[in-house]
């Protein structure tokens, strides 16, 4: 009952309080990524598969500069991610404007985290289920690795907050994400600035 009814109640109160309280803060993060992204914008919104795979736009704060190399390419993420930027993705705050997509109901609280629709086909039966809920800001992977544990493990983990999600393992996840804010913890892989792409492989 609550997967399919209370959680998305719980979702739209806590997600307006929240917002209601932390407005000035996200002002202040805008103005400070206005000044650094050199003319990039301040946001930027990206398709992402929801639940049922119905492709949605998730919004975020931009981190990054839209800086070319002279052939007119995109530098490499970890020379195009700003001082500014790294502080605010090392603290999640770049995800704050999915809020926005929590109300919308494209997206939930607690939930596997949206991934690009180009890994669609990728995935096998078993790491699809995670579209049988909403996605969401935070969830059972990003408080167990988020960018430092393998695809694999990640999808594993997913799958298995769509078997056990419950009101009390949500409120275990929203601490524990406030906790790995403040520690900083896998925000990053091995191997990269982020997370390296899934290849169906990995």
């Amino acid at each position: 009952m609550y997967k399919l009814f209370f959680k998305r109640i719980f979702d739209f109160c806590f997600v307006f309080v929240v917002l209601l309280t932390i407005w000035p803060v996200l002002l202040v993060v805008a103005v400070c990524l206005r000044l650094a992204n050199k003319g990039a914008g301040i946001l930027f919104a990206q398709e992402r598969p929801g639940k049922d795979g119905k492709v949605f736009k998730v919004i975020k704060f931009k981190t990054m500069t839209d800086e070319r190399d002279s052939e007119g390419n995109l530098l490499s993420d970890e020379k195009r991610l700003t001082k500014i930027g790294k502080f605010i993705r090392s603290t999640s705050i770049d995800e704050l404007p999915q809020l926005i997509n929590v109300l919308k109901g494209d997206m939930a609280l607690i939930g596997p985290r949206p991934l690009l629709p180009q890994y669609l086909p990728l995935y096998n039966r078993e790491q699809a289920r995670r579209h049988e809920v909403r996605p969401g800001i935070t969830g059972w992977a990003q408080v167990n690795g988020r960018n430092a544990i393998s695809w694999a493990k990640k999808f594993e983990l997913d799958v298995w907050y769509v078997d056990h999600c419950s009101f009390l393992l949500d409120l275990k996840i929203i601490f524990l994400t406030i906790k790995k804010v403040f520690v900083r913890e896998g925000i990053s892989s091995k191997t990269s600035v982020t997370m390296e792409p899934f290849t169906g492989n990995n």
